[in-house]
C-alpha cells in the first residue's frame, strides 16, 4: 500500500482478507520490497508532492517501467496517467498508463455518486462509489477498458497497470481486488 496519504487502510483490509500480506510503503527502501502496489484515492496533488519529498518519485517510475503490478484508484488513477487536465503545474504524472484524465471531472464532492458496473471478467455487477472522481478524456490504443459509466471509461488496464476512477475499497465487495491480485500472480482464483 502506498501509504503517504489517502484511503490505503481500507484497501489493506480487503487484500489481507484475501490472504495476501501488506505493508505500508512510505520510503523508497520499502518500495523496493513489494511485489505489487496499491495507489489509493486521496488528494492527487498532495500525493504527488509527498512522492517527490520522500524521494520515491523516481524509484516508483523505475519500478513501474520495470513492470510492477499496480492498482490505482481515483487519485492513484490521476497519478498513473500520461496526461492530467486541471492539475497544478507542479503536479507529477507517472505516465504508467496511456490515459488523459481530468481531475474531479465528475464535479465536486456534492456530485459524488454510486453506480452498478458491468466489469469485464467479473460475473455480476459491481457497486462502485465515485467521490470527486476523475474522468477519462482519452484512452490510448493499448488500454483495455474494463468498465464504463455513460460511455466514459472508469476502469482501465494496460499491461500491469490497472486504474479505477472509483473507490472499490468502499464497495463491501472484494471481487475487483481479487481479480487484480490474480492478474498480478499473487493469488489464484
Amino acid at each position: 500500500m502506498l501509504a503517504l496519504q489517502g484511503a490505503f487502510a481500507a484497501h489493506a483490509s480487503i487484500i489481507e482478507s484475501l490472504g495476501v500480506a501488506t505493508i505500508e510503503v512510505r520510503t523508497k527502501e520499502q518500495l523496493q520490497t513489494v511485489d505489487a502496489l496499491v495507489m489509493p484515492g486521496g488528494e492527487s496533488t498532495t500525493m504527488s508532492m509527498l512522492l517527490e519529498r520522500s524521494g520515491m518519485l523516481d524509484p516508483l517510475r523505475y519500478r513501474l517501467n520495470d513492470g510492477l503490478a499496480v492498482l490505482g484508484t481515483c487519485a492513484g488513477m490521476i497519478l498513473l496517467a500520461v496526461d492530467v487536465l486541471d492539475g497544478r503545474a507542479d503536479q507529477h504524472s507517472l505516465g504508467a498508463i496511456d490515459l488523459t484524465v481530468r481531475r474531479n471531472g465528475y464535479g465536486r464532492q456534492i456530485a459524488s455518486f454510486e453506480a452498478d458496473l458491468d466489469i469485464v471478467g467479473i460475473d455480476e455487477p459491481f457497486h462502485a462509489v465515485f467521490i470527486r472522481a476523475p474522468v477519462v478524456e482519452r484512452a490510448g490504443p493499448g488500454v483495455e477498458v474494463l468498465a464504463m459509466v455513460d460511455g466514459q471509461p472508469v476502469l482501465c488496464r494496460e499491461g500491469a497497470v490497472t486504474v479505477a476512477a472509483f473507490h472499490p475499497e468502499l464497495a463491501g465487495d472484494d471481487r475487483l481486488h481479487r481479480s487484480w491480485l490474480a492478474d498480478a500472480g499473487l493469488i489464484s482464483i
